[in-house]
């Protein structure tokens, strides 16, 4: 069976993705074709309870969470260029971890999609780019810069209005991610579900780099 034209879209998408992150790793020589480079750091969300509910506890009670980060560049370009950058959170909930992975973006209904380079993780907003299916529908996540090292944490439906739900503050460097691999298809926050359609798109790609790196989590 063909399937839906969105199943055959994001199943050819998804391809494409994994063969260039193949050739990116193969052409670098890196184990990592991703995110090379990147800086762990500490850092501690502060969530602040929202009225306007998405099902999502993580979302919208008020808490306080330590979370591992990730501040990376994607490509690995010189740091003279443009990048695009990411920044992942690791939390624990429920005795397991939840990675969420933003990249560089817009914060407008339409550029909120597109990835755009910029010189820092501070420079842009970040979103995690595809949305989340929560018990409430879709909800897309955003960190946005306040300062070097302070982003506010905001959600929003694919084309609604940004709602702040917390602030991350990053702590202490811990050195490289040689030891860590984010991976949010693996690790899924209680509450925020992938829909099939992003795991057949990312799922090509997380494969190529976890088979490159020899890892699973």
């Amino acid at each position: 069976m063909a399937g839906s034209p969105i199943d055959v879209l994001s199943r050819t998408v998804g391809g494409v993705l994994a063969s260039a992150t193949n050739v990116l790793g193969a052409a670098s020589g890196r184990i990592k074709p991703l995110h090379p480079g990147g800086e762990l750091r500490r850092g501690t969300v502060t969530r602040l309870g929202d009225a306007s509910a998405t099902g999502v506890p993580w979302l919208d009670e008020p808490g306080r969470d330590d979370v591992l980060v990730r501040v990376s560049r994607a490509i690995g370009l010189p740091r003279t260029l443009p990048d695009i950058y990411g920044v992942a959170l690791r939390v624990h909930r429920d005795g397991a971890p939840g990675d969420l992975l933003f990249a560089s973006t817009g914060s407008g209904r339409l550029t909120r999609f597109v990835l755009t380079p910029t010189r820092s993780a501070s420079g842009r907003p970040l979103t995690t780019l595809l949305p989340y299916r929560s018990p409430s529908g879709a909800v897309l996540l955003a960190v946005v810069p306040e300062s070097e090292s302070t982003f506010g944490l905001y959600w929003a439906r694919p084309a609604g209005s940004w709602v702040l739900f917390g602030r991350l503050e990053l702590g202490e460097p811990l050195g490289d991610d040689t030891g860590v691999s984010f991976d949010p298809l693996l690790h899924v926050l209680p509450g925020l579900g992938n829909y099939a359609w992003v795991n057949r798109l990312r799922e090509p790609a997380y494969w190529a780099a976890r088979h490159r790196t020899h890892r699973r989590a």
